[in-house]
């Protein structure tokens, strides 16, 4: 049996979830983010239902400028817990098929499987899916870059109108995406259709004349290693072939950190607000890794400004701690670093965390 790479990507989650617990809302343009209202500023959209999409709504976009666009829009507010209860059940069905599980956030997940039927196994976990009342697309492939890919595809089968324009092979919800029909699929497509090549990079390429992914397969790689490094270089030339990782990492590596920032519904000037502000969230983090058995050594703050002026400065814990007094009081001292003459927009709290293998034995609940 062959192994295999599926991408399981599902479908407008958190509106989804939404539709569970209220079905009326069904087939409605639903917006999701902050507190539900459209007129709270400096809130913007998590996630968008598909007929709100339609209006030219996305994620991250202010919800003032999605309600401009999307009057009629129902608004639901962010609620956290019930997206990790509803992703825990998601995983858990994945889980029941094999233990090869790398999750990607709450909804999306890389499932690896040897078998000789992967489109059977895509249409099973599609139906465990459907059984909790939520959706899936999935992408088949033989590495971890072709099955993103492939759920891509997935996704898009059928919308554009236009069945010319789906790729070979093409079933709503489902597709492959492997060596055999890449350059078919992929060949006369943008090199910023690839899975890690953004704008900037796509742009740097076609300055070189590479502006498709065939482009990219047939390019010289001593060229690219001179022009994007001995390392990138040739990575770039390997992703244009198709090729990428295939192992899967059920249990993902401890943190290396922590944080809490928050943006206010109105700057701050004021310097002993802000200080509270600080205070108040590099309590919360503290408090966040000392349950989770953590130390910290190390305090950065993170100041933006009216101006969108982002600056973060930190200081090294005199010893690795738990203790919330001494994390404060630390935040507190890299904040008097700041000049603080501007009105301030955003302020966040960072924890670098000591490494698991150097806090094993150490009872952090005496802190």
């Amino acid at each position: 049996m062959a192994r295999w790479l599926l991408h399981v990507d599902l479908d407008q989650f958190q509106a989804a979830v939404e539709f569970r617990r209220h079905p009326e809302l069904r087939g409605q343009p639903v917006i999701v983010g902050g507190n539900g209202d459209p007129e709270e500023p400096r809130k913007v959209v998590t996630c968008a239902s598909y007929p709100a999409r339609a209006f030219g709504v996305r994620a991250g976009m202010a919800l003032r400028s999605a309600a401009r666009k999307c009057p009629d829009a129902v608004f639901l507010p962010l609620d956290v817990p019930c997206y990790e209860e509803a992703s825990e059940e998601v995983m858990a069905r994945l889980r029941s098929f094999t233990d090869q599980v790398e999750v990607w956030g709450w909804d999306e997940a890389f499932v690896a499987a040897d078998t000789d039927d992967p489109e059977q196994l895509a249409r099973a976990i599609r139906a465990a899916v459907a059984e909790l009342d939520l959706t899936c697309a999935i992408g088949i492939g033989d590495n971890k870059l072709t099955a993103k890919l492939a759920t891509g595809f997935a996704k898009s089968v059928g919308k554009s109108g236009d069945i010319a324009a789906d790729p070979p092979g093409a079933h709503a919800g489902m597709f492959r995406l492997t060596a055999a029909n890449w350059s078919a699929v992929m060949a006369h497509r943008p090199t910023n259709a690839l899975w890690g090549i953004g704008s900037r990079i796509a742009a740097r390429l076609a300055e070189s004349g590479i502006h498709t992914v065939g482009d990219l397969m047939a390019a010289d790689r001593a060229r690219l290693a001179a022009e994007f490094g001995p390392a990138n270089g040739p990575y770039l030339w390997v992703m244009g072939r198709g090729a990428g990782d295939t192992e899967v990492v059920t249990k993902p590596p401890p943190a290396v950190g922590r944080s809490r920032s928050e943006t206010f519904p109105r700057d701050i000037e004021d310097h002993a607000e802000i200080g509270a502000q600080v205070a108040r969230l590099a309590a919360e983090v503290a408090a966040e890794i000392a349950a989770a058995g953590r130390i910290a050594t190390r305090v950065a703050v993170t100041v933006r400004t009216s101006t969108f002026y982002t600056r973060s400065k930190q200081s090294k814990l005199p010893e690795p701690t738990t203790d919330i007094p001494t994390i404060v009081e630390a935040a507190l001292r890299v904040l008097d670093r700041f000049p603080l003459d501007r009105p301030v927009r955003l302020l966040g709290v960072r924890l670098e965390l000591a490494p698991v293998t150097e806090i094993s034995g150490i009872d952090t609940d005496e802190s």
